[in-house]
């Protein structure tokens, strides 16, 4: 038996030991308090090196191009944040730079990091990982996939009279990274940090 709060009423309440693939609801709003799920690693795992496998390209290859009275240019996440620091907008410009590149970098890493960390039963710094997922879950709104809309939206608004855009070789990887990241980090139960190894399903 075992004692957990529920998330979302706060109710304590006793568990006995669940068996691999059941699940425990809330006796007073209903809510699922645990659910004993075997792949919760394994599907981590597999997006985030899925979205590792398309960074490269996302980053890489042109998300747009922009036809312009019979001229055309292509532009990566790395060129926009490069045209906007000279253009004198370097806030912009290293916002872009961090939701584009480097968070979604550090996300998968970090991801990598937990599961082999739990996979391997490491019971050093929980804490400290319980923390790191906890910033993932913080910074996730602000990476790729918001700036990558907005700036389409931008685009598409106030160029589309006076020029065509359209997608770049490289939009389909920038949302492939985009959504298997936020798959990856809706995938990782962190309540695994804390099972033994013995313990889990």
């Amino acid at each position: 038996m075992s004692l957990i709060a529920c998330d979302t009423c706060g109710l304590v309440q006793r568990l006995p030991e669940l068996p691999p693939g059941a699940a425990a609801e809330c006796a007073r709003c209903g809510a699922a308090l645990i659910v004993q799920d075997g792949g919760s690693l394994a599907r981590t795992a597999a997006f985030a090196l899925a979205a590792l496998m398309f960074y490269a390209p996302a980053n890489l290859y042109p998300i747009l191009r922009m036809e312009w009275y019979g001229a055309h240019s292509e532009s990566t996440a790395w060129d926009g944040a490069v045209a906007l620091f000279r253009q004198g907008q370097p806030v912009i410009a290293i916002i872009v730079f961090l939701a584009s590149i480097v968070i979604p970098f550090l996300k998968l890493v970090t991801l990598f990091y937990l599961v082999a960390t739990v996979k391997l039963g490491s019971t050093a710094s929980r804490r400290q990982r319980l923390w790191m997922f906890r910033m993932l879950e913080l910074i996730g709104p602000w990476a790729m996939l918001d700036v990558f809309v907005m700036s389409v939206l931008v685009a598409l608004v106030k160029l589309g009279e006076l020029a065509t855009v359209l997608p770049g070789r490289g939009l389909f990887s920038f949302t492939a990274v985009a959504v298997l990241t936020i798959m990856a980090s809706a995938s990782f139960d962190p309540r695994m940090i804390w099972t033994p190894r013995d313990a889990r399903p």
